[in-house]
């Protein structure tokens, strides 16, 4: 696997961890609908957050978070709004990023909340 599978598998883990730590409840990750993979699905009282996970090495070429590009919130609309549909669920939907770069040894965790809206 190449060292970049490994860096974003190892930050959605940081961020699943990070999630919990903060009372939130992961109801899937990686889940996939059409073209669109939702990183994390967690819920914290009745907010459904769609969590987006980006990890760099460096933030040398830019913020994390600066590469969620609007096809790729497209997709991810399109696919919690399935989500909520298939499973009947009651929820404010809210699109999160958690940004997360390593400095030194030690990686840095940003959660941005409602970090984009609806086209």
């Amino acid at each position: 696997m190449a060292e970049h599978n490994d860096l974003g598998k190892l930050g959605e883990e940081l961020a699943v961890d990070f999630l919990q730590k903060n009372g939130y409840e992961i109801l899937e990750t990686n889940w996939i609908f059409q073209k669109a993979e939702i990183d994390i699905i967690a819920q914290k009282e009745n907010v459904l957050a769609v969590v987006e996970v980006k990890t760099r090495s460096s933030i040398e070429f830019g913020l994390p978070q600066d590469f969620v590009k609007p096809k790729k919130i497209q997709l991810l609309v399109k696919a919690v709004n399935e989500y909520v549909i298939s499973n009947d669920l009651d929820v404010e939907v809210r699109f999160d990023i958690i940004a997360i770069s390593k400095e030194e040894k030690e990686f840095k965790i940003e959660h941005i909340e409602d970090a984009f809206y609806h086209f």
